[in-house]
């Protein structure tokens, strides 16, 4: 199992926004998860973390590589860089 953190970024207001996460270790079967993360960034606060409506879907695992991340703001409003946290097992 891994754990850790990324950044995905919206812009001055995108719908989605897209990370690649690095993660050599990593195998075809792992079931990979991802979530926002609530923690201030220098373009939105704790409370931006909480109150978007933010969808996180980790996808694309790549045996000894990594996996990809995508996030889609359902409202339209998002904007700037959010947290991101993951892990996979």
């Amino acid at each position: 199992m891994a754990t850790g953190t990324t950044t995905v970024d919206f812009g001055t207001g995108n719908v989605d926004a897209s990370a690649t996460v690095s993660s050599p270790t990593i195998t075809g079967s792992s079931l990979v998860e991802a979530w926002v993360l609530p923690a201030t960034t220098a373009s939105n606060t704790v409370d931006n973390h909480l109150v978007e409506d933010i969808e996180v879907i980790a996808h694309s695992v790549s045996n000894g590589v990594g996996f990809s991340i995508y996030c889609k703001c359902n409202t339209l409003k998002a904007h700037g860089v959010y947290n991101i946290g993951w892990a996979w097992a």
